[in-house]
């Protein structure tokens, strides 16, 4: 996908510049998060299959392997733009990181 169709994708994460380790790290929470999400989606939609019938025949080794498919098509999908999740899940991990620099420290002890 060029670079220019990837931002005009719908829930894509902006187009990425020279950015800090703490920005790169928040971009792959967040982008692991949707993932983690839509595996759970997905999930459901894999168990209703009917692999005896499938190229492989089903059984135990199939459906032992099932999961680990399904979280490769939500990595797979998120890593495409997903559904917007990663992109509103960076904004509020990045909210929450500035509130709590804008924040006084509490002391251990205060409060309660």
């Amino acid at each position: 996908m060029t670079p220019a169709l990837r931002s005009a994708t719908p829930g894509a994460l902006p187009p990425r510049t020279e950015a800090s380790p703490a920005e790169d790290a928040r971009r792959r929470a967040a982008r692991a998060f949707e993932a983690q999400a839509l595996g759970q989606l997905l999930r459901p939609m894999f168990d209703t299959l009917d692999t005896a019938r499938g190229l492989l025949g089903g059984g135990a080794g199939e459906a032992q392997w099932r999961p680990m498919l399904v979280d490769a098509y939500a990595a797979a999908i998120a890593h495409a733009g997903g559904l917007g999740i990663a992109e509103a899940v960076h904004r509020a991990l990045l909210a929450a990181q500035e509130t709590r620099a804008a924040s006084p420290r509490v002391q251990e002890g205060e409060g309660g």
